[in-house]
């Protein structure tokens, strides 16, 4: 039974047993209907993260079955998801160019880190640190990054070129304001492709959408020859500025060469050095110095770059064909020479690079995706960038395994399946893992594809493994059909999917339900919006927020003193006008006594002690106070024997156990003295009027009903 056990917890797959060919079959049907949403989502969601888009196939591939395989959820569909893809490409952003074999690398290592922390989240049992984010951060934070990721896309289904700088709200009013350049089949093949999906989403809802947009329009695509485009020699651009740039592009991109091999001779020296166990400090530290330095001209000749080619991609040029087998020019719009006849078409540079330059005419498409399966083996790892990359790595951990166990949460409600956190967190981790050793950019649980396995069908986790063969099968065999695939699409795909995702209603309830939930979620979706495209500072600016604000509940917790209703009932003598007693006053605190509120206590106590200086009793209802740390139990004691020496004697009712435990443990119990401890108010109100008789105290009003 132990031994069981223990294999149901390494391998958690095997609560699958036994399995029929019915289950089979519903899970086969599932796991095909979720590949023909999640081949073309995937792609899309790798352009969003700024990664080239067969990424999204490689992401698509292996994390999917292990996710499924090692988590707890039978539903869940991991993947290239919107919010945790956007999360990617704004934290890589400012280290290097989107798409650059730099950028790939650090996502990929980005997925490492996430994996790293997600799985020992989860074996150290550690799931509950999920809690920091509340839901209206999450619900703040989710509607500004769908906006974000929406607005994002807006420049490719319009065929312009978007800069990235370190403001978003900068970026997108560039784009609106290149509204008069829009290339116009590049609108028409993305308005289509979302006029299809929102026809076939409200008509025929169980058709896959995505994929009939996707073959549409790659059908079209290839018909009418959507892109245009060509290679071609920096001569043969007569554009003045576009020269300087290009050629300036040129000669930063060989100085980037040259640091870049420089740093590996460095690094040599360095090792060589360290191992050599001789005592050769002071040349270590200068070689240290000299690969400091190096990195510092590196980075800044790649920021140049950077800047320099969102310039390049703006400038917009005129076609001039050669006559007699000479190569075409390209002049800059309305500089074609009196004599010669532009083609009437516009062109821009898409690409700038050593091997020659690519210059489009018509839409962007996919183009060729590598046939195939990712190389696999343990990506790339730096101690240099684990520091930059290590804020962003926690906000996707914590992200990514909080929307996917609320999914998952979801999915369990209706199939009355059991959920264990750390066990999905165990899973998600491996999947970044594993997805890192196949060139993979982080993933997570997504909605919208668990909504449709579990439509379809779904029973165990055995469909998100179809689904994984299915995306194999697509690496193998069919790439070649995602050539002209419209880059336009798969903005449109991304704009749909994250539609949902848009829900002020979740903020204005919030609000509803307490105030300082609704500040939590309106300054996380303002900062998120303010600090886009760096997100992470979003988030962790609302989930600090939303702790302090927490603590300042806390901190002043409700405070009622008590008085007996004509319903029998002790109730808030301040909200009902109760009369006060001579003989006692009752006091009820409703919070934790902790170090952040004693202060308030002692001062709530003594406050009431003043109000009715007649009284001789004070009694403390503690029906609210959950936990006592050292320092509530140090006030209480002040409390106790300052009281005492006025003639004031403090009597508790109500306490639990975990209250009355840490009193024993430091002797206040003793101190008190267990006659002025009672199970409930009543009792101490009793006893109190009993002593007061024994005194021949009378006409004093007492909180007890009359007998």
């Amino acid at each position: 039974m132990v031994k069981q056990l223990i294999l149901r917890r390494l391998f958690p797959f095997l609560r699958w047993l036994p399995y029929s060919k019915g289950i089979f079959k519903a899970d086969f049907i599932a796991g095909l209907t979720v590949a023909l949403v999640l081949v073309p989502q995937s792609m899309a969601y790798a352009q969003l993260a700024g990664m080239p888009p067969y990424f999204g196939l490689y992401a698509a591939f292996l994390p999917v079955a292990v996710a499924a395989l090692w988590g707890s959820s039978n539903q869940l569909g991991t993947g290239p998801v919107a919010v945790v893809s956007l999360l990617t490409a704004s934290s890589l952003a400012p280290l290097a160019a989107p798409g650059s074999a730099q950028f790939i690398a650090l996502a990929i290592m980005l997925a490492l880190l996430v994996g790293v922390i997600q799985l020992g989240l989860g074996v150290f049992k550690l799931g509950v640190i999920v809690n920091f984010l509340s839901h209206p951060v999450i619900a703040g934070f989710t509607n500004a990054a769908a906006i974000i990721i929406g607005l994002s896309q807006v420049n490719k289904l319009m065929g312009v070129p978007m800069s990235r700088s370190e403001s978003f709200i900068r970026d997108i009013w560039e784009v609106f304001k290149q509204i008069g350049d829009t290339h116009l089949p590049t609108l028409a093949m993305g308005a289509a492709a979302i006029i299809v999906m929102a026809l076939i989403r409200r008509k025929a809802p169980k058709l896959p959408g995505v994929l009939i947009a996707v073959v549409l329009t790659t059908l079209v695509s290839w018909l009418i020859g959507f892109e245009r485009s060509v290679t071609t020699e920096p001569e043969q651009i007569v554009d003045v500025e576009a020269r300087l740039l290009l050629d300036d592009f040129a000669r930063t991109e060989s100085r980037i060469k040259e640091f870049t091999d420089q740093l590996a001779v460095k690094g040599g020296e360095l090792r060589s050095l360290r191992k050599s166990g001789k005592p050769q400090a002071h040349e270590a530290a200068t070689v240290s110095y000299e690969i400091e330095l190096l990195r510092l001209q590196l980075h800044g000749r790649e920021d140049e770059n950077r800047k320099r080619n969102r310039v390049i991609r703006s400038i917009v040029l005129e076609r001039v064909s050669g006559d007699a087998g000479k190569p075409a020019m390209f002049y800059s719009q309305g500089g074609v020479p009196a004599g010669m006849q532009g083609d009437g078409r516009t062109w821009r540079i898409a690409k700038a690079a050593s091997g020659g330059i690519k210059v489009s005419g018509g839409g962007e498409v996919v183009g060729k995706v590598p046939q195939g399966l990712p190389s696999v083996g343990l990506p790339g790892f730096s101690w240099d960038m684990v520091g930059s990359l290590f804020s962003a790595a926690v906000v996707i951990s914590l992200v990514g395994f909080m929307e996917a166990i609320s999914i998952a949460k979801a999915m369990a409600a209706k199939t009355k399946d059991k959920i264990d956190p750390n066990q999905e967190l165990i899973g998600q981790g491996l999947a970044n893992l594993v997805g890192s050793m196949t060139q993979s950019f982080p993933v997570s649980g997504s909605f919208s594809r668990s909504a449709v396995n579990i439509d379809a069908g779904a029973k165990t986790g055995i469909s998100s493994v179809i689904t994984a063969v299915c995306v194999l099968l697509t690496l193998l065999f069919l790439t070649p059909l995602l050539y002209h695939l419209p880059q336009a699409v798969l903005a449109a795909v991304i704009i749909m999917a994250v539609i949902g995702l848009v829900n002020f209603g979740a903020i204005k309830h919030a609000w509803r339900a307490n105030r300082h939930d609704g500040i939590a979620a309106v300054v996380t979706f303002v900062a998120t919006l303010t600090f886009a495209p760096h997100l992470d500072n979003g988030i962790m600016l609302g989930a600090g927020l939303a702790i302090m604000l927490y603590l300042l509940r806390t901190m002043k917790p409700r405070v009622a003193i008590l008085g007996r209703h004509p319903d029998g009932m002790l109730r808030d003598a301040r909200v009902h006008s109760l009369p006060a007693s001579e003989v006692v006053t009752a006091v009820r605190f409703d919070g934790r006594l902790y170090f952040a509120n004693v202060s308030f206590f002692e001062d709530a106590i003594l406050e009431a002690v003043a109000r009715n200086p007649k009284a001789k009793y004070l009694l403390v209802v503690g029906d609210g106070i959950n936990e006592l740390d050292a320092s509530g139990e140090e006030v209480m004691r002040h409390l106790v024997e300052r009281l005492r020496s006025s003639g004031v004697n403090m009597v508790f009712a109500g306490f639990k156990k975990q209250v009355i435990d840490v009193m024993r443990a430091t002797g206040l119990l003793a101190t008190i003295g267990d006659a002025n401890f009672f199970i409930n108010a009543d009792h101490a109100l009793e006893s109190i009027r009993a002593s007061v008789t024994a005194e021949g105290v009378e006409g004093a009003f007492c909180l007890l009903p009359p007998k």
